[in-house]
C-alpha cells in the first residue's frame, strides 16, 4: 500500500464529491526519473478508484496504465486526474512503470497532458489517433522525456503505422482491437483464434511495428472471468511473435508473464557461444549436433533472445 486505508478513504470520498481543493493543496509537482523498460503485461488501473491506485505497489504487472479514459464517467475524469497526479508524486520505488492513459486530444486529453507535465508519469498514452498531425501534436504538447504511447483504434491510423512512427520518443502501440472493428464496421464476432480477418490485422501489426522499433502490445480481451480462453490468446499471440499484452485483471497479468516472458535461454546462449566459438575459425555456417545448422541469421535471433 502506498497510503494507509483512512487516508484513501479520504481521497476516495473527495473523489466522489468533487473535492479539488483536498487534492490541490497536497499536490506538489516534481521532476520524476522516467523508467523506460522491455515490458510484457501492461494492466489497466482504473483512476477514479483510491483502493485501485493504493494498490500500485502490489502489482505484478510490467506496466500499469492510469486510466482516464474509457470507464471513467465525465463527471469524474478531472478528479481521476487529480488523484493520479497525487499518486504519481510519491516514491515509484518497486512500482511498475506508470503510463496515463488520458482521453483523446480534442476531449480533454491536451488539457489532461498540460496537467499531467508537471508529474512526469513514465509515460502518456493517448487513444484515438488518426494522423501524423495528431501524433506531431502530441509530440510537441507532452514534454521531454516523457515517453509517448499510442492506442491504435482507428482505421486511419492502423493503415499508416509506419508513417506515424515520427520520433524514437513513441515507445509502444497498443492495438484497440474492438475500436478498431467498429471503425472498419468489421462485427465483432470474428474475433476469434486463427479467423483469418483477425489473423491479418495482427500480424500487420506486429510486423509494422517491428519495421519501425515500437512495441506492439495486443489486444485487451474484455472476458476477464474466462482465463482459459485468455490463456489460448496468450499463446496463439506468443506462436505469432508478439511479446506485450493489454490486461484488466491481476489474473490476467500472471497468465501474461508466465507465457510470453518464456523464452529459452540456455538454447540461445548455447547458439551464441558456439558461434562466436566457429566465428574465430572463420566458418559462419555449420551443423551442430545439438541444434542442426547454424548460421548469422540464426545467431542474431539467440541474440534477440538474450536480448530480451
Amino acid at each position: 500500500m502506498i497510503f494507509d486505508p483512512a487516508f484513501v478513504a479520504k481521497i476516495q470520498t473527495a473523489i466522489e464529491s468533487k473535492d479539488e481543493d483536498f487534492f490541490l493543496q497536497r499536490l506538489q509537482p516534481r521532476r520524476q526519473p522516467i523508467k523506460d523498460i522491455s515490458f510484457a503485461s501492461a494492466l489497466m488501473v482504473s483512476a477514479h478508484r483510491a483502493k485501485h491506485l493504493n494498490k500500485l505497489d502490489e502489482l505484478r504487472c510490467d506496466v500499469a496504465i492510469l486510466n482516464l479514459e474509457d470507464g471513467v464517467a465525465k463527471e469524474y475524469k478531472k478528479m481521476a486526474l487529480l488523484a493520479t497526479a497525487l499518486f504519481l508524486q510519491q516514491s515509484r520505488k518497486n512500482l511498475p512503470m506508470l503510463v496515463v492513459r488520458v482521453n483523446a486530444l480534442d476531449e480533454g486529453g491536451m488539457e489532461e497532458i498540460a496537467f499531467l507535465n508537471d508529474f512526469y508519469p513514465d509515460a502518456i498514452r493517448i487513444p484515438k489517433i488518426r494522423s501524423k498531425k495528431d501524433v506531431q501534436k502530441s509530440c510537441e504538447i507532452v514534454v521531454d522525456p516523457i515517453k509517448l504511447h499510442f492506442s491504435i483504434e482507428t482505421k486511419e491510423a492502423f493503415s499508416n503505422l509506419q508513417d506515424l512512427a515520427i520520433s524514437p520518443r513513441i515507445k509502444a502501440y497498443y492495438l484497440g482491437i474492438l475500436d478498431l472493428f467498429a471503425d472498419l464496421k468489421i462485427g465483432q464476432d470474428l474475433l476469434k483464434i486463427s479467423n483469418p480477418t483477425v489473423n491479418y490485422i495482427l500480424a500487420k501489426f506486429l510486423v509494422d511495428c517491428a519495421s519501425v522499433g515500437i512495441k506492439p502490445v495486443s489486444f485487451v480481451y474484455q472476458d476477464y472471468k474466462n482465463l482459459e480462453e485468455f490463456e489460448e490468446w496468450c499463446r496463439y499471440e506468443k506462436e505469432m511473435g508478439f511479446e506485450a499484452k493489454g490486461c484488466i485483471s491481476p489474473q490476467q497479468v500472471a497468465i501474461v508473464n508466465r507465457i510470453l516472458k518464456s523464452f529459452d535461454k540456455q538454447k540461445a546462449l548455447y547458439i551464441k557461444q558456439r558461434f562466436e566459438e566457429m566465428a574465430k575459425q572463420g566458418i559462419t555456417g555449420f551443423v551442430d549436433e545439438k541444434y542442426g545448422f547454424i548460421d548469422e541469421p540464426i545467431y542474431k535471433d539467440a541474440l534477440n533472445t538474450l536480448n530480451k
